[in-house]
């Protein structure tokens, strides 16, 4: 497809590849936030949840900064996941472009 698309086409297309593959996938979805005994829902929604265990977080900017990595280690957090995957569309080479992230989660996960 190549760089210059929207996200949420991106979005789209690596949906359909990853069920195709097999993958469980949830699209879009809503992040709680609990706070001491405080709990809410928020606008925050994630982009795709593979398998109920790995984040993915795209983007299509120029170039990947802190605050990305930020965005999905807080997602990760949120929503008590091990693994995220942040990819960012806007490049020539996605195999380059994509960022593995784990968390205290992780750790948790059986051998």
């Amino acid at each position: 497809m190549g760089p210059g698309l929207l996200e949420s086409i991106y979005e789209k297309c690596l949906k359909y590849e990853l069920e195709r593959s097999g993958y469980d996938i949830k699209q879009q979805v809503l992040a709680s936030i609990i706070y001491d005994d405080l709990c809410f829902d928020t606008e925050l929604k994630l982009d795709l949840l593979v398998n109920d265990l790995i984040c993915v977080e795209l983007k299509t900017v120029d170039e990947i900064k802190p605050v990305h990595q930020a965005q999905l280690l807080s997602y990760m957090k949120i929503l008590q996941k091990p693994q995220g995957l942040l990819i960012n569309f806007y490049t020539d080479n996605i195999t380059k472009s994509a960022i593995p992230m784990v968390n205290e989660y992780f750790m948790a996960l059986p051998d």
